[in-house]
């Protein structure tokens, strides 16, 4: 039996929990489930649909800015929560910001 050499993934470039800036947190969130979200947290956008209300700096507004982590992550929006760390959609939205792994 041959022995095979497996190559060994580099992932000091990978985006993890330690890397990340929360860049998704600048994007319009449409809430489109129940999962709890504050009504503080809440707007409207112009067709009467709710969103996650961001803030006059352009981030949300559950985003804590001091940790960058969402203070109502258990409560979250389920686009937030089907939103992938290190998927092309969080890579492409650090690309757009300037961080790129």
């Amino acid at each position: 039996m041959k022995c095979m050499n497996i190559p060994i993934k580099d992932i000091t470039s990978e985006v993890t929990c330690s890397t990340c800036q929360a860049c998704c947190c600048h994007l319009e969130v449409m809430i489109i489930t129940d999962t709890g979200v504050p009504d503080n947290h809440i707007t409207y956008d112009k067709w009467g649909g709710q969103t996650m209300l961001r803030l006059d700096d352009g981030w949300c507004s559950a985003l804590d800015r001091d940790t960058l982590m969402c203070s109502i992550y258990e409560n979250r929006p389920l686009i937030c929560r089907e939103f992938e760390m290190a998927s092309s959609e969080c890579k492409s939205e650090r690309a757009v910001h300037g961080i790129i792994p």
